[in-house]
């Protein structure tokens, strides 16, 4: 197979003939002869004609199916087969048909999905006039017409918008889950058509591009029209899967279309996905195989001893040999009694494979069908993954994978829109000085916030008055939001002072941004390019400071009710590098100054003056990064009008320099920018969804590895890192690789893994046994040492340090060069957390694919954009994140819902739980077909290896359907150890599942060992039993048919009563199916042997259990057969009593009593203090280039100035956080209180380390 990296590198280059494409506008003949792609999308795996070929190849995949095919092969033939072919080929057909109905059911819901898209309407231009077509009629070369909030059927060469200069604004979020607004321009010259049919007809432009790619920020392309030859690049390209947004219309040329649109691309295709358990199944079918041979091998060799030595030829008499063995008395085939001994093992052999086949039943692969099935109906049913907001419930998008989840060690998570909701909200701030945020009791001391948000349970009983922090009254405002809630009055009273430092805060919020304002239905709303951005703009209108309008030199606000215009002299832009904005303005002839940006570009350009007040608020910074709040610091400075108008002449000429006039124009910018009067900082959240960090811990706790992986900037990534605790200041060091050179990247790496060595080698190794001290941390594994105990098997958790790895995207690019990618492995295994920053869409996928090549781990991808197809595709499951952001992540996954937090119900109750059904169903399949199949074996040493079958031959085909199937697939679909509650109250119960622990090759072998023990017991009692026995009639009762039915009639009771001692959890249907089995068995049997039937067994069950000596046989039997197990759990669980042992008595004493749910989030004060945390939390997530189109008036048309409604602008949100969890969240002393988490085991893991002892 070829690697994954050169799969994914041909992907990217288009391996295909196509090196550059080429279109003519209005000219289908033309562009038909590439044979491009059309519009038609396909995400599903079959076709009507594909899927029978298609399907039986993969079910052939499973060793076990093309078993039974060559099974059903040997039962065609007369000679060697004793059973009917029916008995196999029914069977098979109902389990590849039962395979296939399911995964037809899954590919039929993705038809569905994508007949959906194929048939949205767009308006196409044809034969000069424009016309409704379906999506997949749209091929390349066509014009298309779009209008607001419409999507993009496809990559499209923007040819004119209704806006100024034709600027476009689109959505990118089903792109990359970002949900600001980016802008698009259409080349001038195509803008002057307009909305003109007629030169839009008449348009006959060409384009020369590159092929088809999943490059999303590049495009690289020319259009050669009227003799001209102009250049394209991506801001001029709409791609398919954008909304567009605050634009009337549009007009576009379908450049790429179909699976070849930049968006299809990066999907990647569908693959099969197999579970670890499916891997481990086919190797252990193999060992089955041999073993089965090796028993056909013994019944051979023993055949043939028999027959040519001990005179089992002289039966003849009796029983002739069939006519075409040589040596018959028939006389119709010559030879020796030898030859035909040999003739006859022979055949024998292949009528062995086919008695002794039930080592591996085919009913096995049935219930488990059933059983994945079942457990992904539970995920859908799940109230608590239900999002009622969105009316959104959990779905599992696959039914073969379910076990999986419970085995999952590597999270790759995407983070905007999967970790954050993309919203953010103002809710602190320094200004000169003094911090303002918190609310405040009447001595001033600062006291947690409760902010009313109501409660899942239903019977919940709301107190809004009494509980709830009152909130600052706005209502004097007439702009102001109802959505915006701040709970210090400090700062509307000082406002209301008309405190200088205070209205000059936040005038400075209302003047320094680029946000455009708009008017809709009366209502004035805020288009922000950044929600930083929109957030403060959309406080300081809270306040009274009110954005109103802008022109191209003029910005207008709302002071406190009195409308102020500034006259706009310049707006130096924000860049990655500056780190800050800046506006000059002026207003009654003073000029000046506004500026914002991350404190350490700000702290520079201060004035002496400043030192103090820097202290101050840098103080307030340290705090305010504590609790993951991003933070701006914002300063002014007084211009004199001489300096400025000499400046004014150099930024000019800068401006519009032919030569290097970016470097010319920094130079103005930092000439203006010096001498700054620092006013303070800002603080916003950007909002986690609800439960992220509770989620996150509880994860880390199971001994989850979580990575993130995400197109931000660092900051933005770092600042969400310390908000959802995947870092901590107590870490030992944050390694940050951010070169851009191999050989400087190579070195950063290796500087990071010595300096792990010597922080691990200078620590004093401390060995604490006790469980308190084992404290599991993200990354999984606890500082402590704890074992798991599954009878001999010993499996030690080795601590790691508290270490964090951050990696940027272009050094990332040279990581992952197989050079410097084990390297890579190494330091982000020996890391607790690894975030990834500026990643590509292939880069997501590459790190996903190294984990799960080399770490040989079950890997999970959770994403909500088209940008995380690739990694969602790549790992062993794929989640998808349902939310405002696209469906495209969703359609390419394996589950989906509307939350991250939903993922820790997933994994610890849903994973966990079918992890556990599916390893007793299997342990105990195995083990009661071993104890059923070697009773023929045994019964071989006493036919004189004949093939002969112990049991009826209906009792051989009911076994596994009607006796024994019911019980089992009660365990497989409903039992539990603990319920779901403490499933997630104690995660360490996710770690057998990490290792393999409940079912793999040694449990496997003790099941054999146990179902061989079992036959033995089970043949040779009731052998013993019935022996020249007679009844009181004188009558012979040691017959085959009565010893065959005694030894059925044991082995149901006994497999019965076995399934019952592995339940855990008892349910109506539970004892429904398994008495009802052993009933339903005596039943049946004693009206099929009756003589109504005329069956060759009539009366034999009658005559049976009508026998003293058959009930003690029973008794006795099952008393050898299920004492010793009891007695061995009794000892385990008394003795040493395993994790889940210790749980589950405590769910027994407290007789489950659930969880109740505080109906108040707390929102934690700023009384946290750290001295320690220096890290600075400016994450500005701003993109530069907007500056300039303001100013040149680009993006402008009339506008409101004013408004005179309230007009909410969706810009905040009250946070919903479980009162539990939030005090749990609350640090100590300014680190992470990790110790004191609500999982923590403290009260029930004593005396001495963790065990887990897994049951025989």
């Amino acid at each position: 197979m070829m690697p994954f990296k050169k799969k994914f590198k041909q992907l990217e280059e288009a391996d295909i003939t196509e090196i550059e494409r080429r279109i003519k506008a209005n000219d289908p003949p033309y562009n038909a002869q590439f044979e491009y792609a059309n519009n038609y999308i396909c995400t599903s795996k079959y076709t009507i004609v594909s899927f029978l070929p298609k399907n039986l190849f993969e079910q052939l995949q499973r060793i076990a199916n093309a078993y039974f095919l060559g099974l059903l092969i040997l039962q065609l033939i007369p000679a060697i087969s004793s059973l009917t072919p029916l008995t196999t080929f029914i069977p098979l057909v109902a389990v590849a048909s039962f395979s296939a109905f399911k995964d037809a059911l899954d590919d039929y819901r993705r038809h569905r999905s994508d007949d959906i898209v194929n048939n949205r309407k767009a308006m196409v231009l044809r034969d000069g006039k424009m016309v409704e077509e379906v999506w997949q009629k749209v091929v390349v070369g066509d014009i298309i017409k779009m209008e607001n909030n419409h999507f993009v059927a496809a990559d499209l060469l923007l040819l004119s918008t209704s806006e100024p200069n034709s600027l476009c604004y689109i959505e990118t979020a089903e792109l990359d889950g970002e949900t600001n607004l980016k802008v698009r321009q259409a080349l001038p010259e195509t803008a002057e058509m307009g909305d003109d049919i007629g030169q839009f007809t008449q348009f006959d432009g060409e384009i020369i591009c590159e092929a088809p790619n999943n490059r999303l920020p590049k495009f690289e392309g020319k259009l050669n029209w009227k003799g001209e030859t102009y250049a394209l690049d991506n801001d001029k390209i709409l791609l398919r899967g954008c909304v567009l947004r605050n634009t009337h219309w549009c007009y576009g040329l379908v450049v790429f279309s179909g699976h070849e649109s930049k968006l299809m691309m990066n999907c990647g295709k569908t693959v099969f996905k197999r579970t670890n358990i499916d891997r481990l199944m086919n190797a252990l079918i193999i060992g089955i195989f041999i073993f089965l041979l090796s028993m056909c091998l013994i019944c051979t060799i023993a055949c043939g001893i028999w027959e040519s030595i001990f005179a089992g030829d002289k039966f003849q008499i009796y029983l002739p040999w069939e006519s075409y063995i040589p040596g018959t008395i028939l006389g119709t085939k010559e030879g020796s009694v030898t030859e035909g001994a040999t003739v006859l093992s022979m055949l024998t052999f292949f009528s062995y494979i086919i008695v002794l086949n039930t080592v591996v039943p085919i009913s096995l692969y049935v219930s488990v069908e059933i059983i994945r099935m079942g457990n992904s109906l539970l995920i859908n049913w799940d109230s608590k993954m239900y999002y009622e907001p969105k009316d959104d419930p959990a779905k599992a998008r696959t039914t073969a994978l379910n076990e999986e989840l419970g085995q999952i060690e590597y999270i790759f998570s995407d983070k905007t829109g999967t970790l954050t909701q993309n919203i953010m909200e103002f809710r602190k701030a320094s200004i000169n000085g003094k911090s303002y945020g918190d609310y405040l009791d009447a001595s001033g001391t600062a006291i947690e916030i409760t902010e009313f948000e109501g409660s899942d349970s239903a019977d919940s009983v709301f107190h809004y008055d009494t509980d709830s922090t009152p909130k600052c009254d706005f209502s004097e405002n007439k702009y102001s939001e109802d959505s915006f809630s701040y709970y210090d009055r400090r700062v509307p009273d000082g406002i209301r002072r008309q405190d200088s430092h205070m209205c000059d805060f936040f005038k400075l919020l209302a003047l320094c941004h680029t946000v455009m304002p708009e008017e809709k239905e009366g209502k004035l709303e805020y288009q922000a390019q950044s929600p930083d951005e929109g957030a403060l703009v959309s406080a300081a209108r809270n306040f009274g400071f009110v954005f109103k309008s802008r022109t191209p030199n003029t910005i207008t606000i709302d002071n406190c009710g009195k409308e102020e215009v500034y006259d706009l002299l310049a707006i130096l832009d924000f860049d990655n590098v500056r780190k800050r904005m800046s506006v000059i303005v002026r207003r009654n002839g003073k000029v000046q100054l506004w500026c914002k940006g991350a404190d350490s570009v700000i702290y520079e350009r201060l004035d002496k003056s400043c030192r103090e007040l820097q202290e101050l608020t840098t103080h307030h910074l340290n705090e305010f990064a504590q609790e993951g709040l991003r933070t701006l610091c914002l300063a002014v400075k007084d211009i004199p009008d001489s300096f400025y108008a000499q400046w004014a002449v150099k930024y000019k000429e800068a401006s519009i320099a032919m030569e290097n006039r970016e470097e010319k124009m920094n130079e103005c910018y930092e000439e203006i920018e010096t001498n700054l009067m620092l006013m303070g900082a800002t603080a916003i959240e950007d909002k986690l969804q609800d439960g992220v960090p509770d989620a996150i811990a509880n994860l880390a706790m199971a001994g989850i590895k979580i990575w993130v992986l995400t197109g931000d900037k660092q900051e933005t990534a770092i600042n969400i890192g310390y908000s959802c605790r995947l870092l901590t200041d107590d870490m030992e060091e944050v390694f940050i690789i951010d070169e851009e050179d191999y050989d400087k990247v190579k070195q950063q790496m290796e500087d990071a893994l010595k300096a792990i060595d010597d922080i691990k080698k200078g620590k004093k190794t401390e060995t604490e046994d006790h469980v308190d001290s084992v404290r599991f941390e993200n990354g999984g594994m606890p500082t402590g040492t704890a074992t798991y105990n599954s009878a001999d098997d010993v499996v030690s958790l080795e601590g790691t340090s508290d270490f964090a790895l951050v990696i940027n995207g272009h050094s990332l690019a040279h990581c992952l060069k197989p050079e410097l990618e084990m390297t890579l492995l190494e330091l982000g295994c020996s890391c607790k957390a690894v975030i990834c920053c500026r990643v590509t869409p292939l880069q997501k996928a590459l790190v996903v694919d190294l984990v799960k090549r080399n770490k040989k781990s079950i890997t999970l991808a959770i994403g909500d954009g088209a940008n995380d197809v690739s990694m969602i595709k790549t790992a062993h499951i794929g989640v998808g994140i349902s939310g405002q952001e696209g469906m495209q992540a969703v359609l390419s996954s394996d589950y989906s819902f509307s939350q991250f937090r939903y993922l820790e119900r997933l994994l610890l109750v849903h994973g966990r739980w079918s992890y556990l059904r599916m390893c007793k169903f299997l342990k105990f399949f195995f083990y009661k077909n071993f104890a059923f199949t070697l009773c023929h074996f045994w019964y071989a040493f006493f036919c004189g290896f004949s093939a002969q079958t112990l049991f009826d031959p209906y009792f051989i085909s009911f076994y596994n359907v009607m006796y024994s199937s019911l019980p089992v697939l009660a365990l497989g679909l409903f039992d539990q150890d603990v319920n779901d509650y403490y499933s997630t109250r104690y995660p360490k119960l996710y770690h057998p599942g990490l290792v393999n622990l409940l079912f793999n090759k040694r449990v496997f072998a003790l099941s054999v060992i146990e179902g061989i023990l079992s036959s033995i017991v089970l043949f040779f009692i009731p052998y013993g039993a019935l022996y020249e026995e007679v009844t009181p009639w004188g009558k012979d009762q040691s017959d085959i048919q009565s010893f065959g039915v005694v030894v059925a009639s044991i082995l149901v009771v006994a497999v019965n009563l076995r399934c019952a001692l592995d339940t855990s959890y008892w349910t109506g249907f539970n004892h429904f199916v398994i008495w009802g089995s052993i009933i339903y068995y005596f039943c049946f049997i004693l009206a099929m042997y009756a003589s109504v039937f005329n069956y060759t067994y009539q009366g034999v069950a009658f005559a049976v259990f009508s026998s003293a000596n058959f009930w003690l046989t029973l008794i006795l039997t099952n008393v050898i057969l299920l004492v010793p197990v009891v007695a061995y759990r009794f000892y385990i669980t008394s003795i040493k009593a395993s994790l889940t042992d210790r749980i589950r008595m405590k769910q027994r004493l407290t007789k489950s009593k659930s969880r109740s749910r505080d109906l108040h989030i707390r929102r934690t004060s700023t009384f946290r203090r750290s001295a320690r945390s220096m890290r600075s939390g400016y994450a500005f997530a701003h993109q530069q280039g907007f500056a300039e189109l303001i100013t040149s008036g680009t993006n402008m048309r009339d506008r409101a100035s004013s408004v005179q409604l309230k007009s909410p602008v969706t810009l905040t949100n009250v946070k919903k956080f479980d009162g539990h969890s939030a005090n749990s969240s609350k640090p100590k002393n300014g680190t992470a209180a990790q110790a004191s988490h609500p999982n923590s085991l403290e009260t029930y893991e004593t005396g001495g380390k963790i065990l887990y002892t897994e049951k025989l």
